[in-house]
Protein backbone atom coordinates (compact mmCIF):
# COMPACT_ATOMS: atom_id res chain seq x y z
CA UNK A 1 0.00 0.00 0.00
CA UNK A 2 1.50 3.67 -1.24
CA UNK A 3 0.76 6.97 -0.40
CA UNK A 4 0.86 7.96 -3.99
CA UNK A 5 -2.53 8.51 -5.63
CA UNK A 6 -3.40 5.28 -7.88
CA UNK A 7 -6.01 6.41 -10.43
CA UNK A 8 -8.19 3.96 -11.43
CA UNK A 9 -7.54 2.93 -14.78
CA UNK A 10 -10.63 3.67 -17.47
CA UNK A 11 -11.21 0.46 -18.63
CA UNK A 12 -12.16 -0.52 -14.91
CA UNK A 13 -14.05 2.66 -14.18
CA UNK A 14 -16.35 2.18 -17.98
CA UNK A 15 -16.69 -1.81 -16.89
CA UNK A 16 -17.68 -0.67 -12.83
CA UNK A 17 -20.00 2.04 -14.54
CA UNK A 18 -21.68 -0.27 -16.70
CA UNK A 19 -22.66 -2.92 -14.21
CA UNK A 20 -23.48 -0.54 -11.78
CA UNK A 21 -26.10 0.90 -14.37
CA UNK A 22 -27.74 -2.29 -14.71
CA UNK A 23 -28.29 -2.38 -11.34
CA UNK A 24 -29.34 0.88 -11.08
CA UNK A 25 -32.06 0.92 -13.73
CA UNK A 26 -33.33 -2.64 -11.76
CA UNK A 27 -33.59 -1.11 -8.73
CA UNK A 28 -35.20 2.26 -10.26
CA UNK A 29 -37.91 0.58 -11.77
CA UNK A 30 -38.77 -1.65 -8.55
CA UNK A 31 -38.87 1.44 -7.07
CA UNK A 32 -40.80 3.28 -9.60
CA UNK A 33 -43.65 -0.07 -9.20
CA UNK A 34 -43.83 0.57 -5.58
CA UNK A 35 -44.27 4.15 -6.07
CA UNK A 36 -46.86 3.70 -8.75
CA UNK A 37 -48.59 0.76 -6.39
CA UNK A 38 -48.53 2.87 -3.42
CA UNK A 39 -49.57 6.17 -5.05
CA UNK A 40 -53.13 4.74 -7.38
CA UNK A 41 -51.04 5.34 -10.77
CA UNK A 42 -52.67 2.56 -12.16
CA UNK A 43 -56.43 3.32 -11.31
CA UNK A 44 -55.88 6.77 -12.85
CA UNK A 45 -54.51 5.74 -15.76
CA UNK A 46 -57.10 2.82 -16.68
CA UNK A 47 -59.48 5.98 -15.79
CA UNK A 48 -57.99 7.97 -18.72
CA UNK A 49 -57.82 4.70 -20.71
CA UNK A 50 -61.47 4.46 -20.78
CA UNK A 51 -62.48 7.56 -21.22
CA UNK A 52 -60.27 7.60 -24.52
CA UNK A 53 -61.92 4.46 -25.70
CA UNK A 54 -65.77 5.95 -24.35
CA UNK A 55 -65.48 8.63 -26.52
CA UNK A 56 -63.15 7.56 -29.54
CA UNK A 57 -66.06 4.45 -29.91
CA UNK A 58 -69.11 7.44 -29.22
CA UNK A 59 -67.64 9.56 -32.26
CA UNK A 60 -66.23 6.98 -34.15
CA UNK A 61 -62.66 8.24 -34.03
CA UNK A 62 -59.12 7.19 -33.12
CA UNK A 63 -57.00 9.17 -30.13
CA UNK A 64 -53.73 7.46 -31.44
CA UNK A 65 -53.89 8.02 -35.18
CA UNK A 66 -50.86 8.68 -36.94
CA UNK A 67 -49.93 12.33 -38.44
CA UNK A 68 -50.36 10.60 -41.73
CA UNK A 69 -53.71 9.29 -40.94
CA UNK A 70 -54.38 12.73 -39.30
CA UNK A 71 -53.91 14.33 -42.32
CA UNK A 72 -56.11 12.00 -45.00
CA UNK A 73 -58.96 12.74 -42.51
CA UNK A 74 -61.97 14.44 -44.17
CA UNK A 75 -63.72 17.69 -42.95
CA UNK A 76 -66.50 15.45 -41.23
CA UNK A 77 -63.93 13.45 -39.69
CA UNK A 78 -62.09 16.20 -38.13
CA UNK A 79 -65.19 17.69 -37.13
CA UNK A 80 -66.12 14.23 -35.23
CA UNK A 81 -62.36 13.95 -33.91
CA UNK A 82 -62.60 18.00 -32.41
CA UNK A 83 -66.02 16.94 -30.82
CA UNK A 84 -64.99 13.96 -29.48
CA UNK A 85 -61.81 16.32 -27.73
CA UNK A 86 -64.21 18.83 -26.91
CA UNK A 87 -66.52 15.90 -25.26
CA UNK A 88 -63.42 14.39 -23.09
CA UNK A 89 -62.27 17.77 -22.09
CA UNK A 90 -65.74 18.68 -20.69
CA UNK A 91 -65.88 15.86 -18.71
CA UNK A 92 -64.22 16.53 -15.17
CA UNK A 93 -63.57 12.52 -14.37
CA UNK A 94 -61.21 12.25 -17.51
CA UNK A 95 -59.35 15.56 -17.29
CA UNK A 96 -58.89 14.60 -13.29
CA UNK A 97 -57.01 11.27 -14.28
CA UNK A 98 -55.41 12.71 -16.70
CA UNK A 99 -53.66 15.56 -14.75
CA UNK A 100 -53.24 13.00 -12.35
CA UNK A 101 -51.61 10.72 -14.74
CA UNK A 102 -49.27 13.05 -15.80
CA UNK A 103 -48.22 14.50 -12.32
CA UNK A 104 -47.91 11.08 -10.59
CA UNK A 105 -45.66 10.30 -13.90
CA UNK A 106 -43.27 12.91 -13.19
CA UNK A 107 -43.25 12.31 -9.57
CA UNK A 108 -42.97 8.37 -9.31
CA UNK A 109 -40.27 8.79 -12.24
CA UNK A 110 -38.21 11.27 -10.26
CA UNK A 111 -38.54 9.48 -6.86
CA UNK A 112 -37.62 6.34 -8.35
CA UNK A 113 -34.53 7.56 -9.82
CA UNK A 114 -33.66 9.14 -6.32
CA UNK A 115 -34.60 6.32 -4.62
CA UNK A 116 -31.74 4.50 -6.53
CA UNK A 117 -29.06 6.63 -6.12
CA UNK A 118 -29.78 6.81 -2.52
CA UNK A 119 -29.56 3.15 -2.22
CA UNK A 120 -26.61 2.12 -4.94
CA UNK A 121 -24.16 4.87 -4.46
CA UNK A 122 -24.56 6.52 -0.93
CA UNK A 123 -26.23 3.25 0.97
CA UNK A 124 -24.72 0.57 -0.43
CA UNK A 125 -21.17 2.56 -0.05
CA UNK A 126 -21.72 3.63 2.96
CA UNK A 127 -22.21 -0.43 3.99
CA UNK A 128 -19.20 -1.26 1.96
CA UNK A 129 -17.00 0.93 2.88
CA UNK A 130 -14.49 3.09 1.00
CA UNK A 131 -17.00 4.52 -1.12
CA UNK A 132 -17.35 1.28 -2.86
CA UNK A 133 -20.45 0.68 -5.22
CA UNK A 134 -20.95 -3.04 -6.00
CA UNK A 135 -19.46 -2.48 -9.65
CA UNK A 136 -16.55 -1.07 -7.73
CA UNK A 137 -16.20 -4.15 -5.36
CA UNK A 138 -16.12 -6.58 -8.06
CA UNK A 139 -13.56 -4.42 -10.50
CA UNK A 140 -11.34 -3.58 -6.83
CA UNK A 141 -12.17 0.27 -7.21
CA UNK A 142 -12.71 2.84 -4.08
CA UNK A 143 -13.66 6.41 -3.63
CA UNK A 144 -11.31 8.46 -0.98
CA UNK A 145 -11.21 12.35 -1.13
CA UNK A 146 -8.79 14.18 -2.87
CA UNK A 147 -6.35 14.53 -0.45
CA UNK A 148 -6.09 10.70 0.72
CA UNK A 149 -8.51 10.95 3.22
CA UNK A 150 -11.21 7.97 4.01
CA UNK A 151 -14.80 9.69 2.32
CA UNK A 152 -17.46 10.22 4.62
CA UNK A 153 -21.52 10.29 4.59
CA UNK A 154 -21.49 14.15 3.77
CA UNK A 155 -19.29 13.98 0.72
CA UNK A 156 -20.74 10.87 -0.76
CA UNK A 157 -24.59 12.51 -0.19
CA UNK A 158 -23.19 15.35 -2.29
CA UNK A 159 -21.81 13.04 -4.91
CA UNK A 160 -25.11 10.91 -5.10
CA UNK A 161 -27.85 13.33 -4.67
CA UNK A 162 -26.36 16.92 -5.82
CA UNK A 163 -23.96 15.72 -8.86
CA UNK A 164 -25.56 12.35 -10.33
CA UNK A 165 -28.83 12.88 -9.33
CA UNK A 166 -29.55 16.48 -9.76
CA UNK A 167 -27.10 18.09 -12.21
CA UNK A 168 -25.93 14.95 -14.65
CA UNK A 169 -29.52 12.74 -14.38
CA UNK A 170 -32.53 14.88 -13.79
CA UNK A 171 -31.04 18.63 -15.46
CA UNK A 172 -31.25 16.76 -19.04
CA UNK A 173 -34.22 14.40 -18.08
CA UNK A 174 -36.16 17.36 -17.45
CA UNK A 175 -34.52 19.40 -20.65
CA UNK A 176 -35.05 16.76 -23.32
CA UNK A 177 -38.52 16.16 -21.39
CA UNK A 178 -39.29 19.88 -22.61
CA UNK A 179 -37.70 20.13 -26.09
CA UNK A 180 -40.26 16.90 -26.92
CA UNK A 181 -42.79 19.15 -25.50
CA UNK A 182 -42.12 21.74 -27.31
CA UNK A 183 -41.84 24.18 -24.11
CA UNK A 184 -38.53 25.37 -24.22
CA UNK A 185 -37.49 25.87 -27.75
CA UNK A 186 -33.30 26.46 -28.85
CA UNK A 187 -32.75 27.08 -25.29
CA UNK A 188 -33.23 23.70 -24.61
CA UNK A 189 -30.03 21.97 -26.88
CA UNK A 190 -27.97 24.75 -26.02
CA UNK A 191 -27.88 23.71 -22.34
CA UNK A 192 -28.20 20.36 -23.26
CA UNK A 193 -24.87 21.01 -25.04
CA UNK A 194 -23.26 22.90 -22.87
CA UNK A 195 -23.86 20.61 -19.63
CA UNK A 196 -22.08 17.74 -22.00
CA UNK A 197 -19.09 20.03 -23.04
CA UNK A 198 -18.89 20.92 -19.03
CA UNK A 199 -18.76 17.18 -18.53
CA UNK A 200 -16.60 16.57 -20.75
CA UNK A 201 -14.03 19.63 -20.15
CA UNK A 202 -14.03 18.07 -16.75
CA UNK A 203 -13.27 14.74 -17.57
CA UNK A 204 -10.19 15.58 -19.94
CA UNK A 205 -9.11 18.47 -17.84
CA UNK A 206 -8.66 17.59 -14.55
CA UNK A 207 -5.62 15.17 -13.48
CA UNK A 208 -8.10 12.61 -11.51
CA UNK A 209 -10.22 12.73 -14.58
CA UNK A 210 -13.04 13.54 -12.78
CA UNK A 211 -16.71 13.80 -13.68
CA UNK A 212 -18.66 16.59 -12.29
CA UNK A 213 -19.96 14.49 -9.32
CA UNK A 214 -16.26 14.05 -7.98
CA UNK A 215 -15.28 17.60 -8.57
CA UNK A 216 -18.45 18.50 -6.03
CA UNK A 217 -17.66 15.98 -3.53
CA UNK A 218 -13.89 16.50 -3.90
CA UNK A 219 -13.36 12.47 -4.31
CA UNK A 220 -11.22 10.47 -6.43
CA UNK A 221 -11.82 7.00 -7.86
CA UNK A 222 -8.78 4.89 -7.14
CA UNK A 223 -7.14 1.48 -7.34
CA UNK A 224 -8.15 -0.02 -3.99
CA UNK A 225 -5.56 -2.64 -3.51
CA UNK A 226 -2.87 -0.78 -4.40
CA UNK A 227 -3.83 2.55 -2.79
CA UNK A 228 -3.56 3.82 1.09
CA UNK A 229 -6.38 5.75 2.22
CA UNK A 230 -6.06 7.67 6.11
CA UNK A 231 -9.35 7.61 8.36
CA UNK A 232 -8.37 11.50 9.10
CA UNK A 233 -6.48 14.46 8.01
CA UNK A 234 -4.17 14.33 11.62
CA UNK A 235 -3.28 10.84 10.47
CA UNK A 236 -2.11 11.69 6.99
CA UNK A 237 -0.12 14.73 8.32
CA UNK A 238 1.53 12.15 10.79
CA UNK A 239 2.36 9.84 8.46
CA UNK A 240 3.99 12.63 5.90
CA UNK A 241 6.10 13.60 9.19
CA UNK A 242 7.02 9.92 9.89
CA UNK A 243 8.32 9.90 5.90
CA UNK A 244 10.43 12.78 6.35
CA UNK A 245 12.23 11.80 9.31
CA UNK A 246 12.97 8.41 8.05
CA UNK A 247 14.25 9.86 5.27
CA UNK A 248 16.17 12.57 7.10
CA UNK A 249 17.72 9.75 9.18
CA UNK A 250 18.51 7.51 6.08
CA UNK A 251 20.95 10.50 5.08
CA UNK A 252 24.46 10.31 5.51
CA UNK A 253 25.51 12.90 8.16
CA UNK A 254 27.37 16.15 6.44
Amino acid sequence: MIFDLQKASMWKRISAFLFDFILFGIVAVLFAWLLSAALGFDAHYQTLVDAYARYGQTYGVDFSMSSDAYEALTEEQLQDLQDAYAALAADGEAVYAYNMTVQLSILITSLGILLAFLAMEFAVPLALGDGQTLGKKIFSLGLMRQDGVRVRAVALFVRAVLGKYAIETMVPLLIVAMILYGSIGIVGPVILGLLLLVQAAVLCATPTRAAIHDLLAATVVVDLPSQKIFDSREELIAYRQRLHAEKVASEPYR
